[in-house]
This record gives C-alpha cells, structure tokens and sequence, in this order.
C-alpha cells in the first residue's frame, strides 16, 4: 500500500514538473500565430532601414526562445522619433531610434519600458561608460536605472588638421598651434560665434558643469550651474586667446580646409572625416583638441559627448515585452554594431566592437575616443539653454583682454537668463507651448528675439507683421519658443536654417507662414514655410 502511494506520488510530482515546465516553455515563445507584429523606427539614413530588417530577420533564424516578429521598419528622424513618441505613446514604434538628450523627456512620457535586472546587468558589461550614463535616469533601491540601449558612441567633436602646418610638438597647446596657423597665413576654424555645443568645451575644460532637473510634467524647474563663477571667467580667456587671434574663423565645416584663405584646423566630427580627407590628402591628421593656458595653468578644452539609443515601447503583454527586450540587446550587439560601422561609419558603443581592428584603426573614432576622456555626457538640455549660452562666445571677443569685469558681467547676465527662462517656462502656458514663433536674423536680431504667429485656419501659422527679409536673413520656425520641435529648409523638423534663396525669392517685405503637417495622433512630422509679399 505505502509502494502504491509512492508510485502514485512520483507520477503526480512528474506531471506537476510536466505541466510547470510547459507554461514556463509557453511563457517565453510567442503568441499563436507564431510572430509578433511590431513597428521599428530607425535613422533615416539611406539604407540603415533595410541592414535593421535583415538583423530582425536574422534575430528570427537563431534566437534560443524561438521569438519570431513581423517587423515593419521605418527610417525616422530621432528627434522626430522622440516627438512622435511623447506625442501618442500608443500609436509609437514599438522599438525606436533616439538622440540621448531626448531620453528624459521619454521617461516623463512614459514611453521607455525599463530593461529587467538581467537586461540591465548585459548592458553594464557591454558598453563604455559614457553609454550608460546615457542611458542612465533615477534610481530605485539606491541603484541606477538603465532605460535604453546603447546604440553608438560617435557623437562628439574633436579636431582636424594639416600635418604640414601643425608641428605634432604643438599639438596639446592652443596658444602653439594658433602661432603655426598664423606662421603659414592659414586659419584655425572653430564655431564659437553663436554655438553653445562649441562654446561649453571650454567651460567644461576648467571643470564647470551644467545640468538641469525636471518636474513631474517635463518641464525644468531647476539647473545646477557654475559657469558664473571663476573657473567660468577661465574659460572666457581661453575663448579670447583663439577668438581674438587674426586666424579665427567661426566654423565647424571641414570643407574649410579648400576655403580661398585654407584653414589649418577645424573643430569638428565623424561626420565630416571624408571630406577632410579629400582636402588635406597626405597632410590629413586628426585629434583630441589642445589645451590653454590661463595664469600658468593649463586646462585641456572639453565637448560634449553623446549616443544613439535603442527604446522598448512599454506593453502590458509580458511575453511580447520580453521579446521585444531579447530583440533590443540582439540589435546593439557587438556584432550588429559592427556590421552598422562597417556600412555607415557608426561609432560603437559596445566594449568588444570597440577593440575590432578596423574600429581601432579608423582615424576619427580614434581621436574621438581619446577626446571622450575630456567630454561631459549631453544630457536632457532645456531647448532654451542654446540660445543663452551661445552668446558667451561673442561675449568673450567683444570683452577687452584680461578684463575680468566685462567677462564677469556677461557671465552674470548668462545665469540670470537662465534663472529667468526656467521661471518662464514653469509659468508657460498651454497655449504658450502651442504656439509657433519665428526666430533668425532678421530685424538684426540675431536670433534673440521670437516673431509672434497667430493661427488661422488651424494648422496655419502666420506673423501678425510683415518684416523686411534680405538675402543674407535666415530664420527658422519653432514651437513654444523652444528648439524641441523646430521646422527649418523645406519644412523638415530640425531641418537647415531658411534663407531667401532657399524658397527661390528675392528681398523684400514678407509675411512668414507656415502650414504644419501633422499625423493621425497631431504630433507636428513637416510644413510648408511660405512668405506672403506684403501689400
């Protein structure tokens, strides 16, 4: 009797282990239909679509969980990506593309489904640092929060140079290599005239730092600065030793290096390694910026740094949100980044793609790697900060030399400018953040100064005034007075400024429109800029 209930016993635990491993196995495969129907939005670079659906395809082939998906991939902008995303969350991609500035604004959204512990604990061990503190918001338990997935670490800017001008002695020194360009009637190109992403390297090369803090609805209701301060004034006469020299230009264009007057340097990025190359030939040479001298000490310029991210739309399936973060770690990969490097010059984030010998030996990614250990991660900037730091370049130029009060004072007038945009925007109303505006150098404003729109019919936006528009005017379209979602060349988000002979018109008194075109959900996706001849 007691056999037969052991028996019994036995076959009872070995259906029940039966059964419990059948669900577990149901779990982790897919729906009944055998795939799960997503959307992914990619770069809209030319081909990048097309190499994602082929590493989908490929995820769908050799996957241990048996995960298949019916992907349709898209390419779209990452800002317009994350626009679209904080616009409906619902109708969004289900895997999606994004700048790393863009990441807070995400979270607030909802929009960005937190990869689990053991995601978390993959992506920690596969990718630079600088990739996971982009990634990186909150804490829970006094851990760190990953929300993403590193896609690339190639966003940042460095400098290019002519061997046969710039002694490689002189290469760590501002003052040195500003003598060189000088030396040979060559100029030394970089955009500090009205680019705050320039214009920061030199405060972040003192050790200032900028960051802001954001309220439950997204908007900034703090900023912890201290370029008004004295490691601040530093960096002004760093921007004055370069600014002031006979051979600036303010450039950021490698194409600069054919210019009538050459330069000899020019502060750029990865997107611009070929067209360096073409122009400098045998004399191509590339690396971290120098450093400057201030009172007998040296502090090497900083940059930004940044990184393309991939993000998982929340969804209440568990088993199709496993998938989808199984997915999410296949595509950035070291394989798959390297496959993107290989085709399109992508930077890796990923620690084993980074030590490919072809990685290691691409020239620009070099001396962007060597830079990062002087870059500050760009994190979630107000759109407003743009406009109140680029002016500390012109600033510095205008300032006398070892005038500390001048350049204290624009220093001062920076930081209440920017105590007083954050008041603004907590104050900002809804109907504030949903007007457009236009912004550029017409009325010699010089892109301080928002021209007023009204809308009529809906969609339409129009200048309540006519305004005198010259052929060297460029101006672009905004909302909310902020760059987060902007209309430039042709209507395209983000797009190049707007000039006369970009719209085939010549001077003249105009009224400036814009028809927005906006999808199903009412995110803002293009327009149409129109200018209306005064009567």
């Amino acid at each position: 009797m007691k056999k037969t209930r052991k028996i019994v016993a036995l076959v009872v635990a070995i259906v029940m282990i039966f059964a419990v491993s059948v669900v577990m196995l149901a779990a982790c495969k897919p729906k009944d239909d055998g795939a799960y129907n997503i959307t992914v939005w990619t770069s809209e670079v030319e081909g990048v679509s097309d190499q994602f659906a082929a590493q989908i395809k490929k995820f769908n082939e050799t996957n241990e969980w048996g995960y298949k998906f019916n992907a349709v991939v898209e390419g779209v902008g990452e800002g317009d990506a994350a626009t679209q995303m904080i616009s409906d969350v619902a109708t969004g991609a289900d895997l999606f593309c994004f700048a790393q500035d863009q990441t807070a604004r995400l979270v607030q959204a909802g929009a960005l489904a937190q990869p689990g512990k053991a995601a978390q604990e993959t992506i920690k061990a596969s990718h630079d640092a600088g990739a996971i503190k982009a990634v990186t918001i909150g804490e829970a338990d006094g851990e760190p929060i990953i929300r993403a997935y590193p896609l690339t670490s190639d966003n940042g800017y460095f400098m290019y140079y002519n061997t046969s001008v710039i002694k490689a002695e002189h290469l760590d020194s501002l003052e040195d290599i500003i003598a060189d360009c000088e030396a040979a009637g060559m100029n030394f190109s970089m955009e500090l005239d009205g680019n705050a992403w320039y214009v920061a390297g030199f405060f972040f090369g003192t050790g200032c730092h900028s960051e802001y803090a954001y309220d439950d609805e997204g908007k900034p209701k703090s900023i912890d600065d201290d370029f008004n301060s004295d490691k601040g004034v530093i960096a002004m006469k760093g921007m004055q030793k370069l600014m002031k020299s006979s051979v600036y230009v303010s450039s950021a264009k490698a194409a600069d290096f054919d210019a009538a007057t050459p330069s000899a340097v020019v502060v750029s990025g990865t997107w611009d390694v070929n067209v360096a190359k073409t122009a400098l030939g045998e004399n191509f040479g590339v690396t971290d910026l120098p450093s400057f001298t201030v009172d007998g000490n040296s502090y090497h310029i900083g940059s930004f740094s940044g990184n393309k991210l991939l993000g998982v739309k929340p969804t209440s399936d568990a088993k199709k949100a496993a998938a989808l973060h199984q997915l999410a770690l296949y595509l950035t990969n070291a394989e798959n980044q390297l496959a993107r490097f290989n085709e399109f010059g992508w930077g890796p984030s990923n620690l084993e793609a980074q030590q490919d010998e072809a990685v290691k030996a691409d020239e620009a990614l070099s001396a962007l790697a060597k830079q990062n250990a002087y870059a500050t991660p760009q994190g979630n900037i107000d759109g407003g900060w743009w406009d109140i730091a680029k002016v500390l370049g012109p600033d510095a130029q205008a300032a006398d030399l070892n005038d500390d009060a001048a350049l204290k004072a624009a220093l001062e007038k920076y930081d209440a400018s920017i105590s007083a945009s954050i008041e603004k925007k907590q104050n900002q109303s809804d109907a504030e953040a949903k007007a457009w505006t236009v912004i550029g150098s017409i009325n010699g404003d010089e892109w301080k100064i928002d021209l007023e729109m009204v809308e009529s019919p809906a969609n339409t936006w129009t200048t309540k005034e006519a305004y005198d528009i010259t052929e060297t005017d460029q101006f672009k379209v905004r909302q909310g007075k902020d760059w987060k979602v902007n209309l430039g060349l042709n209507g395209e988000l983000d797009g190049g400024n707007i000039t006369l002979a970009g719209l085939g018109l010549s001077a003249g008194k105009y009224k400036i429109q814009v028809v927005l075109t906006v999808n199903d959900s009412g995110a803002v996706t293009g327009g149409t800029i129109n200018l209306i001849p005064a009567e």
